[in-house]
């Protein structure tokens, strides 16, 4: 199939990658000519801006964006919505606010473009993984690329099928799965964000206390010098909190033991803070995630071991680089 993408980022250009590897055809623009012209040598056609790109589509078109949430992305898809075509399909692949798409698949179903919103979840290192994707939208336009999303998917790998499901009942175990309407997509990614910091913040945190106890304050008997590199790569063999999490704690601490190339500065990307709000608004107690997301919060004040491993935790799956200080 063909589809035109927008935003070369980590993602969005792997994302091209991986299509063009499997016999897709993709159009290509950023602002950044650089990364254009890297993927017009790597077979893609490239767009000046997103006039030309929608022109070298064919209809129906499919457009995906992936761009950073808020303004950048709400300005693209307003512009795409004035130059595409009824049966046009817009495709937002980065992390909106599923409100956000709610409001604009219904503004552009008055002209006729439908719209899909895709929580894309597997980082940089989606290129050879695959993308685990969640996908809401217009039921009919998600079945008409499916051959889309089925390319950018894991496939099952593998990974044991679940005891108890049927083999087949639905693209779950192939990595990929529509969810409902709009906007149903970006908030299963939403909850799967908040998810995430509950996760990491729950090894940050026993490895922390793990590198701790070698401290003097701890009783001589007591007091141990454990090799947090080993031990990572050891709960990776069999335990049962084995994870890619622990995985990529375990490379991080394999290449740096101490994090000394870390700062435990630690962004929040909002999808865990909208979690929380829809707990609240759904008056479900999240004691976990709100926890870990108050945690990010506090690294931007002080830094420990933990916040480090966090930080090192988004650079191994995501690229997500500390930011520099002012």
């Amino acid at each position: 199939m063909q589809l035109g993408m927008i935003g070369l980022g980590r993602m969005g250009g792997n994302i091209v990658r991986r299509l063009m590897k499997n016999g897709h055809d993709c159009v290509v623009f950023d602002t950044n000519a650089g990364a254009v012209a890297q993927l017009e040598g790597e077979g893609a056609a490239g767009a000046a801006d997103l006039a030309q790109l929608v022109q070298k589509l064919a209809q129906p078109r499919a457009v995906w964006v992936m761009l950073p949430a808020g303004a950048i992305t709400e300005a693209a898809v307003t512009k795409l919505g004035e130059l595409l075509a009824p049966g046009d399909v817009i495709i937002d692949g980065g992390n909106s606010n599923y409100k956000d798409d709610v409001r604009r698949a219904q503004e552009l179903a008055v002209k006729g473009v439908q719209y899909i919103d895709v929580g894309t979840s597997g980082g940089v290192w989606g290129l050879e993984r695959g993308y685990c994707l969640m996908i809401g939208g217009d039921q009919a336009s998600v079945q008409r690329l499916d051959p889309i999303f089925k390319t950018l998917a894991p496939g099952i790998g593998t990974v044991d099928l679940t005891p108890g499901r049927v083999p087949g009942a639905s693209t779950a175990e192939d990595g990929y799965l529509y969810t409902g309407p709009a906007g149903s997509g970006h908030f299963v990614k939403m909850v799967h964000n908040g998810i995430e910091y509950g996760l990491m913040q729950a090894y940050a945190e026993g490895l922390d206390v793990l590198k701790g106890v070698a401290q003097q304050s701890i009783p001589a008997e007591r007091r141990y010098d454990l090799n947090l590199a080993d031990i990572t790569e050891l709960w990776r063999r069999g335990s049962v909190v084995s994870s890619w999490l622990l995985d990529l704690s375990a490379a991080a601490l394999a290449e740096d033991p101490q994090l000394k190339s870390y700062s435990g500065f630690v962004e929040d990307s909002g999808e865990g803070r909208w979690t929380i709000m829809a707990a609240i608004e759904e008056a479900v107690p999240t004691d976990v995630l709100s926890a870990a997301l108050y945690a990010r919060f506090r690294s931007r004040q002080d830094h420990t071991f933990a916040e480090k491993l966090l930080s090192a935790m988004r650079k191994q799956f995501g690229g997500h680089q500390e930011p520099t200080k002012a």
